[in-house]
């Protein structure tokens, strides 16, 4: 029964490429290393750039703190952030609290400095789940400082 089929008489020729092409059809190759490379190595920078993009666009709060600039120093192998820390004013009887904070525009931690040795209130940003420490150490970013009169 299966000598009622009759199998083609040649192979795979240049007729049959141009036969394909006037129909508007082209064989399909897939390129397996793209896709591996697509999906190994630049989905997942695409998604932690999203992430970090995320994190620091979009603040989870917002406030104001008052005290007393105990230090601000630019840290940093890489990636160089001016990491400071506000003595908070203590009640009597009660332990004084350091608030740390980052602060990411060298104009503005030049503006602290020149604030230090008087009461300040600095505003700030908490960006929670940034991914990397290169953006600043703690998750308080300050975006702006004032001296406050005593």
């Amino acid at each position: 029964m299966t000598d009622d089929i009759e199998y083609p008489k040649r192979g795979y020729d240049t007729a049959d490429v141009s036969a394909l092409r006037e129909g508007g059809r082209r064989p399909r190759r897939r390129r397996w290393g793209l896709i591996a490379f697509l999906a190994l190595v630049v989905a997942p920078l695409a998604l932690f750039a999203l992430w970090t993009w995320i994190t620091l666009t979009f603040a989870y709060s917002r406030g104001e703190r008052v005290g007393y600039p105990l230090k601000l120093s630019q840290k940093g192998w890489l990636c160089k952030t001016w990491e400071g820390e506000l003595q908070m004013i203590a009640i009597p009887g009660a332990t004084p609290e350091a608030f740390r904070y980052s602060v990411r525009d060298d104009s503005l931690a030049r503006a602290i400095q020149a604030l230090e040795g008087g009461r300040v209130s600095v505003t700030y940003e908490q960006h929670r789940g940034v991914p990397t420490s290169c953006f600043g150490e703690t998750e308080y970013f300050v975006t702006s400082a004032r001296r406050v009169p005593q």
